[in-house]
């Protein structure tokens, strides 16, 4: 379960970027502030929940690792952002960093 609130945790992570996006449109300032704000409870929320089993420092790695690939993801999917080479890379990287952190805690 801790696993499961640590994943919901790194994808709640990408909301409030994503909110702080929308914020750039002075119609939905308030709107994109406010999803952020709520964002970045839930997904402290369930960090939280998560650490009381999985040690810290391999909790936020792995949150902060599935929150800068899904929001880089949906950068390029949902904004136009660039999706070169270097940076898809990049991303593996990371991705199998999350996952060597899974395996080498079992």
């Amino acid at each position: 379960m801790n696993w499961i609130y640590l994943v919901t945790a790194g994808l709640l992570e990408i909301g409030w970027p994503v909110g702080l996006k929308l914020a750039e449109n002075p119609d939905r300032r308030i709107h994109g502030i406010l999803t952020a704000v709520l964002f970045m409870a839930g997904s402290g929320t369930c960090l939280w929940l998560a650490q009381k089993q999985i040690p810290m420092g391999t909790a936020y790695a792995v949150w902060t690792g599935i929150g800068a690939v899904g929001t880089l993801l949906t950068g390029i999917l949902a904004y136009g952002e660039p999706a070169g080479v270097m940076r898809l890379a990049s991303a593996s990287l990371i991705v199998t960093g999350i996952v060597g952190l899974k395996l080498a805690h079992g």
